[in-house]
Order: C-alpha cells, then sequence, then structure tokens
C-alpha cells in the first residue's frame, strides 16, 4: 500500500480568513517503509504571515519572496499524493488549507485525488484519551527522537509523523504485511518417508530480536503477551 505522509505550514490559523501555505510537504511511505521519495516546498503567499504563526514555524515573509506560488506546484503536488493514502496529523486543518488553495485554481480537492485520508490525531485521542496527543507527546510517548524539533517544519513534521503512525499501528497491520515477506527464520516441521521429525528451534539472536519486537508492540499498546 502506497501511503504519503503530509504536513504543511499556514500564514495563519483560518483559510477561511484569507490565509495561505507557506510550506507544504510530503514522504512516501510504501509496505510501511520510508522510500527517498519526498516534496517539500516553501511558497509565497503573496500576504502577510500572523506573529503568532511565524513564532511557531519561523518562517518570514522575507524569506519568501523568491519561492514559488502555489499554483506553480499544485500539478506535481497532485502527482505526488494522487491515488494514495494521505495521512496528516489534523487532518481538517490540513484539508481545509489544500481544498482552499485548489479552490483558486480548479476543481481539484483532496478527497478527489487521494484514495483515503486518515488522521493521526483523530488516532491517537482514541487510543490515549484525555492525554496530549500532539506531535511532541506521541514522540515522547513513543521513545521517538524529535530533538531537532525546534520549530515546526513541515518536512522534519512529516517525516516524525510517519515514525508515529508507525509505532500506532504495530501489530496486526505489520503482521499481515510478513505474509508477503521471505520466511526465513520459522519453525520447520518436515515428515517424509517415515524420518523423524526435524524441529528447528530459534538461536540467541533471534529469540533476543522476538523479545526486542514484543516490547515494540507493548509499548505501542498492541500486544497481548507481555515480553520476558
Amino acid at each position: 500500500m502506497r501511503q504519503v505522509f503530509l504536513d504543511t505550514e499556514t500564514t495563519g490559523l483560518y483559510h477561511a480568513q484569507g490565509h495561505r501555505i507557506i510550506e507544504v510537504a510530503a514522504v512516501e511511505v510504501v509496505n510501511r517503509r520510508l522510500t527517498k521519495n519526498h516534496f517539500h516546498y516553501y511558497l509565497n503567499p503573496d500576504r502577510e504571515i500572523d506573529q503568532g504563526a511565524q513564532e511557531v514555524h519561523g518562517i518570514s515573509l522575507e524569506f519568501l519572496q523568491d519561492k514559488p506560488r502555489f499554483a506553480d506546484i499544485a500539478d506535481d503536488l497532485v502527482a505526488f499524493i494522487a491515488d494514495a493514502e494521505l495521512i496528516m496529523h489534523n487532518a481538517p486543518f490540513d484539508v481545509g488549507f489544500l481544498n482552499c488553495e485548489f479552490g483558486l485554481l480548479g476543481d481539484y480537492t483532496v478527497e478527489k485525488i487521494t484514495a483515503k485520508v486518515t488522521d493521526t490525531l483523530k488516532i491517537a485521542k482514541e487510543m490515549r484519551p484525555g492525554q496530549r496527543n500532539n506531535l511532541d507527546a506521541l514522540c515522547k510517548h513513543f521513545g521517538i527522537d524529535n530533538s531537532k524539533r525546534t520549530l515546526h517544519g513541515a518536512l522534519l513534521d512529516a517525516e516524525l509523523l510517519a515514525d508515529v503512525y508507525m509505532a500506532m499501528t504495530r501489530g496486526q497491520e505489520s503482521l499481515m504485511m510478513a505474509v508477503d515477506e521471505p520466511k526465513q527464520n520459522h519453525l520447520e516441521i518436515s515428515q517424509a518417508n517415515d524420518l523423524p521429525l526435524l524441529v528447528q528451534l530459534a538461536n540467541s539472536d533471534e529469540l533476543s530480536a522476538h523479545e526486542a519486537y514484543l516490547a515494540g508492540l507493548a509499548k505501542s499498546g498492541n500486544c497481548i503477551w507481555k515480553p520476558s
């Protein structure tokens, strides 16, 4: 399955008030693995940036003066996210801004372009009701290194979100993926021509890897076995 993790930075909080996207980034994941394909642009919004927003992302209007406008990169963005599952943290915010930008150009909407829209904030709230579920809090909960995130940045946030999503969904989905992978270290039972059964046991390295995998499942809340 092809998934795209996307994040935006904007001039303010409300697209209905004319605020615009000033940074958009997306990273591609195929079969739960980050590929080297990513999409990233800073954009000239042709308007002022709210002081509060600039304090969050640190992007100034002066920096954006020579950057392309959304119209210049729209077709490339559509091609990158087309037919993928688009995954965002607080998806209504990003989708609202993207659809506003697309609406200025024609009949594009995120819902028409992508196969599915997934909101990781909604998933996190269902898993951790009543707790802080922003990206920093989730990185801390799942032990993901976010030390480089001194300010919000769309590319880094999209990459961190991919890591958070993998941690949140580790379990049944990853087990289903294993069906498509080569099976090398497994119990083999052979019975032919009345020969004794051959039982291949896991070695110490394989047992350690198994314990580490169960520990990861336990950390994400998806493990029904307790690692020893």
